[in-house]
């Protein structure tokens, strides 16, 4: 059993002269580096082009069953949660892939723990599509 370490007096004065010191950084490049991520994240792992295809399945799906407002903005709000669910497991994988081999072995149920997430993400997604899909068919055929 670990003790936990005492807390950390708050910043000293010398820390607080150094975060006013540094530029603030605008927002261009703030978006910038937001969308290097998102660019890394979906490049370096083939897991996304799953998640694409089934966007693009749910989406044309959406279409020819014409579905309202509120049955878009639960699709797009799965959708959503799937592909950040996954953008967080990739970057538990590229963190992992930096540590050494004495730390992976202590640390590789992270791993599993994220891919769960992404996991769930996506079960739960495929439930609530079935249900808004179910149900559209449900009203277009008349069952």
């Amino acid at each position: 059993m670990t003790l936990l370490m005492p807390p950390r007096p708050f910043a000293t004065e010398n820390t607080e002269t150094a975060s006013r010191s540094r530029p603030r950084r605008p927002w261009r490049a703030k978006f910038r580096d937001a969308f290097r991520g998102l660019k890394l994240g979906i490049r370096g792992h083939s897991s996304f082009f799953v998640h694409f295809f089934f966007t693009a399945l749910v989406v044309a799906a959406a279409i020819v069953l014409r579905c309202d407002v509120l049955e878009w903005c639960l699709l797009l709000g799965c959708i959503g949660m799937v592909l950040t669910a996954e953008l967080f497991n990739s970057a538990v994988e590229t963190l992992f892939r930096g540590l050494d081999e004495t730390t992976k072995s202590r640390v590789w149920p992270c791993l599993d723990i994220s891919a769960g997430a992404v996991l769930m993400a996506s079960l739960f997604a495929v439930l609530i599509g079935g249900i808004v899909f179910l149900r559209r068919l449900d009203t277009l055929l008349g069952w």
